[in-house]
This record gives C-alpha cells, structure tokens and sequence, in this order.
C-alpha cells in the first residue's frame, strides 16, 4: 500500500500533466477555519432543527428563521478567516495549475483567501437579496439588529443569498459546475461526503467522462471506494500545503 508521500508525488506529477485542473470543497475544507460541518456527529443538524431554512418556513415565519440565521451563519461563521487549504488552492489558480473550483460552501472563504474563479453551487452568505425587487445588499451594509431586515429600497424581507431546502440550484453556477466536470482533466475533491444531492452527483459525472478523480479527505467518504483514483488521506490544510510544495515549490 503507497504511504501519503508516494500518493503526492503523483497527484503532483498529474497535476503538472494535465491541461485542464478543477477543485470541488466541501465542508470540510472549512472545518479548519472554526465552521463546523452540517452533517456528522458534531455537525449543525445534531443541534439544530434545519428546518428553520426550508424556504416555506422561511417565508412564514421570517423573524423566527432570520433569528437563527443571524446566530449561526453571522455572528458565529462571519468570524471566519480562510486556512491553508484556501490559501493553497489559490496559489495553484494563480500559478496556471488549477482553472476553477466548484464549492459547496457559502462561507466566501475561497474568494477572500485570493481564488478568483469559483462557482458557489449553494449560493453565498456574504449578499442578501430582497424577496421582492429582487436587489443584492451586501451583508455588511445592513443592520440585523432589527429582523427579519428588510430590503431599503421597498421594505421586503431580505433573505440571505444562498439556496435554501426547496429552492434550485441557481444559475449560472448550475450549469458552469456540471460544464467543468466535463471539461476538466483531474478532479480534486476535497473535504466532502458525497451525501448533499444534487451537488454530488458532479464528481460522479466527472468519472463517467474518464476524469482522474483526486480525493483528500481525514475519513473515506461515498467516492473513496467507487470512484477515487487517488485518495489522499488527511486534514485539508496539512495536504493541500504538501501538494502544493510539490507541484510549485516550497516558499523562501
């Protein structure tokens, strides 16, 4: 059995062979950055009840929802800073190895570490957008001390700009996730389950059209054993800084 050394330095060698590189996260690229997993044992839904973010609850009960919205995904997750993994991925973008990622996340965490290209498959808690002029505020510019808040041109209830339980898929983020897929060479996935439908259909589509699927992960998840060619075991940040190491070089 290769150890994790041998198993990077071909990843390293795929990377720098192929034409054609895209990321898929989860949450568990952010777990080292203090945002907890929403499934699992010490996951979100062990301690709350998701149905505070069924859309159809949502719009019925907007102060009830937003009360839980503000304590979970702003005054806790809105004190998250990206980790290594963030920082790694960017610097393969920025260095021609890596052409996009596709992230399940909402936390924004991808951009603010320096990636440019990243399709938000879950949709982005950093914009608000109002129920019914359909206007983006970004969340810093308004005050949830008062909720639900509501939307300054027409006094609409603002609901966080991310997909809630019975809504699509937005677009175009939809249709350039499957896109890449098809078009990448290697596909890494990185710090997910495999258990969030639709979004893990992708790296399955990616494997039916002959990609090479890289997987980094602390435990095996759904595609370990089915699809994976390569599975890297261990924390995000600590194997995403080695392959980095290896493709680009270490940092003087």
């Amino acid at each position: 059995m290769e150890n994790l050394e041998e198993k990077l330095r071909k990843t390293a060698e795929l990377i720098k062979n192929s034409s054609r590189i895209v990321a898929f996260t989860g949450a568990g690229v952010s777990v080292e950055s203090g945002i907890p997993p929403f499934r699992g044992e010490n996951g979100l839904w062990s301690k709350y009840d998701p149905g505070f973010l069924d859309i159809h609850y949502f719009l019925q009960h907007p102060k009830e929802s937003w009360q839980l919205i503000k304590e979970i995904f702003y005054d806790f997750f809105g004190k998250a800073v990206p980790n290594e993994a963030h920082f790694a991925l960017a610097a393969l973008e920025q260095s021609g190895y890596l052409q996009s990622i596709i992230t399940q996340n909402i936390d924004n965490l991808h951009q603010e570490a320096g990636s440019k290209k990243v399709y938000e498959f879950h949709g982005n808690s950093r914009n608000l957008i109002c129920q019914q002029c359909s206007r983006y505020y970004p969340i810093k510019k308004i005050d949830l001390n008062t909720l639900p808040p509501r939307c300054p041109n027409c006094n609409a209830v603002l609901k966080p700009d991310f997909v809630f339980f019975g809504e699509a898929i937005p677009e175009p983020a939809n249709t350039n996730s499957h896109d890449e897929a098809l078009k990448a060479d290697v596909f890494i996935l990185i710090g997910t389950t495999g258990e969030i439908m639709p979004a893990s259909l992708i790296p399955y589509e990616a494997k039916r059209n002959n990609k090479k699927i890289v997987e980094i992960n602390v435990t095996p998840s759904r595609y370990t054993h089915t699809i994976t060619d390569i599975f890297l075991d261990g924390k995000a940040t600590v194997v995403m800084q080695a392959l980095v190491d290896a493709v680009i070089g270490k940092k003087q």
